[in-house]
């Protein structure tokens, strides 16, 4: 499989499309979901074009893993999560919808449940709100 220049992420990458961006390095960009299944819900990308796991550089797929920790520990205290859920599929049989490696770094709260995929979708005045919490407790 391929990489596809034409993927969202990609577009987001390139400024093409708009997204709430809570983190970036020199290595990965964090911004939340549109369709988030909790609130808070995070994608952690590589810059660099990768597919997925499978094809992506070791030291890019460290770097994405370092930011969703990061990140995490962020959210827990932002959020007053109880816990994170992390998520990556490869490939349509693994569940991948986007084609551009992507970490899910979600917040949870004990006895809330997921809102199903793609189910709802957020204002962009809430997520704006959002990722300004984020951003000021990544950046303190």
């Amino acid at each position: 499989m391929t990489y596809d220049p034409g993927n969202i992420f990609a577009k987001i990458l390139r400024g093409e499309l708009p997204a709430h961006c809570v983190y970036e390095d020199d290595r990965v960009v964090a911004f939340l979901d549109i369709m988030p299944r909790a609130t808070g819900h995070v994608l952690v990308i590589p810059k660099a074009p990768s597919r997925n796991l499978l094809d992506v550089e070791p030291d890019d797929l460290a770097a994405v893993a370092a930011a969703a920790q990061r990140i995490a520990r962020a959210q827990m205290d932002v959020f007053a999560a109880d816990g994170i859920t992390l998520t990556q599929h490869n490939e349509k049989a693994g569940g991948q919808e986007v084609f551009h490696l992507h970490v899910h770094v979600i917040p949870r709260h004990t006895g809330v449940e997921l809102r199903a995929p793609l189910s709802y979708k957020e204002a962009p005045e809430v997520l704006a709100e959002q990722a300004a919490r984020l951003k000021a407790a990544l950046a303190g």
